[in-house]
């Protein structure tokens, strides 16, 4: 046990979260680690405040004495705008799901994209990265195609139901990792989109206990094609179940949603916590009885 004499006030800052597993996920490991740690729910829908609020949040969470925020659905871009400095990661994808409260000032970080990375590289670490789909262009797919192209996708393709979301982010893309990188289109581009590439990542909310469903046409998936969806309430959303019987390799979302905590457990304490303990802490919780659907 590590232990430490300061005691960390952490909160969690989104619409709809009172299902997450992320508070539990960072008491239990603070417990493992002898750290006094108080992770709290800031739910903007029992608040009775708009997403747009996010930066009246964080000023009443920084004169309250917080150490740090997680900040989910839909406020990872609306919030830049409240901070005072950026790490290079989150100002490259622009959007932030970890905020360090020090000094009178609020420093935005993106874990999402490192936890992503971490969990591809330990659940589908010799998956062919040729060519890849990308659904879905909201905060959390940046970070994701920011992931999938660090790890060597040489071509990437970002559909959205908001084409011009998913252009937007390829242009941003192809300009830090180089010209024809990244692709943006629309989602009804889907069908010849994954004709002939190597995997597909979803990124959007489709799955969730809340929007139940497939995002995509079942017979658009084929065996050879690997799948990884970042959903992981359920753990086995309607896409990984159906790619799985498919014969598709699969990638759940439990390991981005450890693996991103992982990381902002560090940012906000400065002690290194046990990511394998930690992923045994997530299976522990996942298994409970419970109704949750977001990834911090």
């Amino acid at each position: 046990m590590s232990g430490s004499s300061h005691s960390y006030l952490i909160g969690l800052v989104g619409n709809g979260i009172g299902p997450s597993l992320t508070p539990a996920l960072h008491e239990r490991e603070a417990d493992e680690l002898g750290i006094r740690y108080l992770y709290r729910r800031l739910d903007l829908d029992v608040l009775g405040r708009p997403a747009t609020a996010v930066g009246e949040i964080l000023g009443a969470a920084q004169l309250a004495g917080y150490d740090g925020l997680n900040i989910t659905h839909p406020c990872k871009q609306l919030v830049l705008d409240h901070l005072d400095e950026l790490s290079p990661d989150a100002a490259a994808l622009g959007a932030v799901n970890t905020v360090v409260l020090s000094d009178g000032r609020m420093v935005g970080h993106n874990t999402d994209w490192s936890g992503f990375a971490r969990s591809f590289d330990r659940g589908l670490p010799d998956a062919p990265l040729t060519s890849v789909v990308l659904l879905g262009a909201g905060g959390a797919g940046a970070a994701v195609a920011h992931a999938l192209l660090t790890l060597g996708t040489a071509r990437l393709t970002i559909l959205d139901v908001d084409q011009w979301r998913a252009r937007g982010l390829a242009t941003a893309l192809s300009d830090r990792f180089g010209p024809g990188r990244a692709l943006g289109g629309a989602a009804d581009d889907l069908a010849d989109a994954l004709a002939t590439v190597d995997g597909l990542v979803h990124a959007t909310p489709t799955g969730m206990a809340a929007h139940p469903g497939l995002p995509l046409p079942a017979d658009l998936l084929r065996p050879d094609l690997w799948v990884a969806d970042i959903v992981y309430r359920p753990l086995e959303t309607a896409l990984v179940r159906t790619a799985r019987d498919l014969g598709c390799r699969v990638l759940d979302g439990g390991g981005m949603a450890v693996f991103q905590a992982v990381d902002a457990f560090k940012l906000f304490t400065g002690v290194e916590p046990d990511a394998d303990r930690m992923l045994a802490h997530f299976t522990a919780l996942v298994t409970e009885p419970s109704t949750g659907v977001r990834v911090a």
